[in-house]
């Protein structure tokens, strides 16, 4: 009896033991993720979903913004974080943080679905955000302002890195009026706005009817043309760690499962390549990055101010044109929207920097208010008489062709013009003198 309760002893201490491990593994693959808005709603769910249903472990989700997510987990408040750019070298609070890239995706300029626009070029990109492009007729469409919209979060993913494809720099000062926390809140902004335009990732609006994404080039992002590089603007999503994580080893668990079928998959039905399977567009990295300096009149590894101009500068309160240097002036601003930039800029996240938000958001309501009373007056007044006039006909403006990648060596002097990605060279030729700044 006593050699039965002996045993019996000693495996409901092993039975306490396994238990007491399978708890503690559990609790070490729970991970607390944060990031921005377009990777925690396109991919994040689905995985953490799978992740669990594997009973691999639990992610939990923060969705905030790109900035907040690195810091956090820089700062040990969180595990792991999502971003939609790469490390970037100028913030101290990123060094110590590793970027691990998971997948591929498209940055896509998105608009109305009733715009008739549907393509744009590099330079027209380019000179959009500088300001000098402020109406879409200027883009073949109708005689009316662009209302363009962006991601106020400092340094978010998705215009980081685009701004690094058209500017050689990430954090180019652009002309960016209308603000939003993240793109969804941006993409419900656009879907109402027949002049809106603004960016947003190819994965998160493919199955959104109420934005309409812009082709760059003649090229409209798609799975195929951002796995083999030919849509110019394709960017890489990124899981971020600490270096020094105490969870490492079931952050390196995680990654792990990113790489295999199950996560592939889910990855793919949201419009996402795969980074072990985009070796095509990873091989034509170089080749892209001539092909954009090509379009833009610039000599490869030149900053912004090195492009020439191919527009009329714009006009008061919007962002001059470049000057010989690599950042240009910075946009004038009132005093609400400057303490909001001082202070992102030194702490983005703090309770300091989201009083700031709220003043400026403040400002900018007091004004649409006394906007508004100003037009309710004048409505009361009897427009003066003003003798007709005949308006001129206008050419219309022929549909841009798809491009091709196989010669880059094609003329690209208009937007219609078919662009190449093969010889890259050769370049392409520009009516503008890269010269003049």
């Amino acid at each position: 009896m006593s050699q039965r309760r002996h045993f019996a002893v000693q495996l409901l201490c092993l039975l306490t033991l396994f238990c007491a491990a399978s708890t503690l593994s559990a609790a070490e693959d729970d991970l607390l993720w944060r990031g921005d808005h377009a990777t925690g709603r396109v991919i994040m769910e689905d995985l953490a979903k799978q992740y669990a249903k594997e009973k691999k472990g639990k992610i939990t989700l923060q969705p905030f913004s790109t900035v907040s997510g690195l810091d956090a987990v820089a700062q040990g408040t969180a595990d792991i974080a999502g971003s939609a750019r790469g490390k970037y070298a100028k913030r101290a609070e990123e060094s110590g943080v590793n970027f691990v890239p998971v997948a591929l995706d498209g940055a896509v300029l998105i608009t109305h679905p009733r715009n008739p626009v549907g393509s744009v070029t590099l330079r027209q990109v380019y000179d959009i955000y500088y300001g000098r492009i402020t109406n879409w007729k200027e883009l073949g469409g109708e005689d009316k302002p662009i209302n363009l919209y962006g991601i106020a979060a400092p340094l978010d993913g998705v215009e980081f890195s685009v701004r690094d494809l058209v500017f050689r720099n990430g954090d180019q000062r652009v002309a960016v009026p209308r603000l939003y926390l993240n793109t969804t809140k941006l993409e419900e902004g656009v879907a109402i706005d027949p002049a809106g335009l603004g960016l947003s990732t190819y994965a998160s609006t493919v199955a959104n009817p109420g934005v309409k994404p812009l082709a760059i080039e003649g090229i409209s992002a798609s799975t195929a043309t951002i796995a083999d590089g030919s849509y110019p603007l394709y960017i890489t999503l990124y899981l971020a760690e600490r270096v020094d994580s105490p969870k490492q080893a079931a952050i390196d668990r995680f990654i792990a499962f990113l790489d295999t079928p199950p996560a592939k998959d889910i990855l793919k039905k949201h419009g996402l390549v795969p980074y072990s399977e985009a070796t095509d567009a990873i091989a034509r990295a170089s080749a892209r990055t001539a092909f954009i300096d090509s379009h833009l009149g610039r000599e490869p590894g030149t900053t912004v101010g090195s492009v020439a101009a191919a527009s009329p500068a714009p006009v008061a309160a919007v962002t001059p044109a470049p000057v010989a240097a690599s950042v240009p002036p910075p946009t004038p601003v009132a005093a609400p929207r400057a303490s909001l930039e001082a202070k992102t800029r030194v702490s983005p996240t703090s309770e300091t920097a989201e009083q700031a938000r709220a003043n400026l958001a403040a400002a900018e309501e007091k004004k649409a208010a006394k906007a508004a009373a100003t037009a309710a007056a004048n409505a009361d007044k009897p427009a003066p008489k003003k003798k007709a006039a005949v308006a001129k006909a206008e050419p219309k403006p022929k549909a841009a062709k798809p491009a091709s990648f196989d010669n880059v060596a094609a003329d690209a002097k208009t937007a219609a013009k078919p662009a190449s990605f093969g010889d890259v060279n050769a370049g392409a030729k520009s009516t503008d003198d890269p010269n003049k700044h």
